[in-house]
């Protein structure tokens, strides 16, 4: 008699969408595209299935959104017909930058640094490397949570 096996219930793969900002600064074309290439190197490494892509020309960097309003509507589609969980950038972002995509895309924002970081933080075996890692992902946040305040006091009982 022939048993069947069954398949494990697994957590389904956290699905992500990556956003890379090209500006006039950036000179070299090549190179841009190989850090999108590495950015979805170490996504896939972290364990996160990538979607698509999205790159966006534009001569500077959007102070609100790093992208610009447009392409966060249409990544907001993509994020929707993805049924992405998480977008990564390839540059670092500021925290309110972090916050106004959140809010907009009601997905999880990360950039690559954190990503680098969350990496660090699998990997890590000893205590001492686990608490180096620790430190180096809340001394990274830490600037990130300012304008929390408000948020984070709601918490508090009443």
């Amino acid at each position: 008699m022939r048993q069947h096996m069954h398949q494990i219930d697994r957590p389904e793969q956290e699905k992500a969408i990556l956003v890379s900002l090209k500006t006039s600064s950036d000179k070299d074309d090549k190179l841009a595209s190989y850090s999108l290439l590495e950015l979805r190197n170490l996504a896939e490494t972290s364990g996160v299935l990538v979607v698509d892509e999205m790159t966006q020309n534009k001569d500077s960097a959007d102070t609100r959104w790093l992208i610009g309003k447009g392409k966060v509507e249409e990544l907001k589609q993509r994020v929707a017909e993805f049924q992405a969980q998480t977008v990564i950038f390839d540059r670092e972002l500021s925290g309110a930058q972090v916050r106004n995509l959140e809010e907009m895309l009601d997905v999880k924002i990360i950039d690559r640094t954190q990503l680098i970081l969350d990496i660090f933080a699998q990997r890590a075996n000893t205590r001492e490397g686990i608490l180096q890692v620790e430190l180096a992902q809340l001394t990274y946040l830490l600037p990130r949570l300012s304008g929390h305040g408000n948020n984070l006091s709601r918490l508090g009982g009443g």
